[in-house]
């Protein structure tokens, strides 16, 4: 077996996995949020704090680690362009996310809260959270559309 191909395979799903879920998760939070459903608001904002848990923090961890290795194994320098270019744009997704755990830690308790104490609106609290929550995904999801390409391209 061709421990590089694991480590690559394991590095690619890692990715999948990683955007996947922060994409998919945040499209089921902003489409709750415009239900303005208590109920609905809880309930998903419970589940994607569960599946950036599950899924997202171990993919978080591992895709410097493997691409470190991968880039190494092939023979690439780490102060290769395109590799100096993802681990910036890397650190600038981290740099959003790292707060947007915070938000939804928030976001799922307010609504948690909210929900528990039959309240029919959540609080203006919740709405400012959840204004900065969806601004930070943006540069996020482009930052990581853009190591999508240079992964892909290694442009030099």
């Amino acid at each position: 077996m061709n421990v590089y191909l694991v480590v690559k395979t394991l590095h690619i799903l890692s990715s999948v996995l990683l955007v996947g879920t922060g994409f998919g998760t945040a499209f089921y939070l902003y489409f709750a949020n415009r239900t303005r459903s208590v109920p609905v608001i809880a309930a998903v904002a419970r589940l994607v704090v569960r599946a950036d848990w599950w899924f997202t923090t171990p993919a978080v961890l591992f895709q410097p680690a493997s691409g470190l290795w991968l880039a190494h194994a092939a023979g690439w320098p780490w102060r290769s362009p395109w590799i100096v270019a993802t681990l910036a744009l890397y650190g600038l997704a981290g740099a959003c996310w790292l707060p947007v755990v915070w938000l939804q830690l928030q976001l799922a308790h307010l609504a948690r809260t909210a929900h528990a104490s039959h309240a029919t609106t959540l609080p203006a609290r919740y709405w400012q959270y959840a204004k900065w929550w969806e601004w930070l995904g943006y540069p996020a999801f482009v930052a990581m559309l853009l190591v999508y390409f240079l992964m892909v391209f290694k442009p030099s």
